[in-house]
């Protein structure tokens, strides 16, 4: 029988200082699809010293990038990778001896999230990081949704788990973390106006202003953000501010 063909698909916008370690632990993959999006650093260069398989363009929707990444992947089975995350030999092993058994279907990956040096694995959610996620597909089994940040997925067929965890080094710091923030409730507020110009709810000023405490609640408590000291409280409270930022940037600001 012969061994499922394994793509890994990394997606990377000016990533010159991260993507070489990156694509470096990806050695393990049959293939290696990169996909540059608006890219004006060294990202190209380095990349194609470890793959000729580049697709450069601008797509301000990270569904559609994502998307575009998957079709251009040959393989049976595809795990995709961000640029600040690396996936450890252990794991590159184990998707191996997955991929050999597994059925058509998404396998969830867990993750080890760093802030800085520091290892924070407890509290992720509410659209302000993640525990796990459906990283490793079988080709058809994924399809990303058409919004700007942390775009819905479509999933299909058997589910399964792996057991190493990927690294993501997901902030450098606190101000780090802020920066992110702002980033992601500004893509948010884009999302948010286009739906209402299109006639759909967005929640009103009181509902999100209580979503500021049900988030930080899930997090903190729910998520076991506590776990992780005041560290977890940061996570906890960003989580809380992103639905009523998002909102009031896309209330009181035009966007332009």
């Amino acid at each position: 029988m012969t061994a499922p063909k394994l793509s890994a698909l990394v997606v990377a916008h000016n990533e010159a200082g991260q993507i070489a370690d990156c694509l470096e632990r990806l050695r393990f993959a049959d293939e290696i699809v990169v996909v540059l999006d608006r890219c004006t650093d060294n990202t190209r260069a380095i990349a194609a010293g470890f793959t000729d398989k580049l697709i450069e363009g601008a797509w301000p929707l990270e569904g559609e990038r994502r998307n575009t990444g998957i079709a251009a992947c040959s393989g049976d089975w595809i795990l995709e990778v961000d640029a600040d995350e690396r996936v450890p030999a252990e794991m590159a092993t184990e998707i191996r001896d997955v991929i050999a058994t597994a059925k058509f279907g998404h396998i969830l990956v867990p993750f080890d999230n760093y802030v800085g040096a520091r290892l924070v694995r407890y509290g992720w959610g509410g659209y302000f990081g993640v525990m796990m996620a459906p990283r490793l597909c079988a080709k058809g089994a994924k399809h990303w949704g058409a919004q700007r940040v942390h775009p819905a997925l479509e999933l299909k067929g058997e589910q399964r788990f792996l057991k190493s965890r990927m690294i993501h080094y997901v902030d450098k710091n606190i101000s780090d973390m802020i920066h992110r923030l702002d980033r992601y409730t500004t893509a948010n507020a884009a999302d948010l106006r286009a739906r209402r110009a299109a006639g759909q709810d967005i929640g009103s000023y009181p509902h999100n202003i209580r979503r500021i405490f049900s988030r930080f609640y899930k997090c903190y408590v729910g998520r076991k953000g506590y776990r992780e000291g005041r560290y977890g409280f940061l996570i906890a409270l960003m989580a809380g501010l992103y639905p009523i930022l998002s909102y009031l940037k896309a209330d009181l600001e035009s966007g332009e």
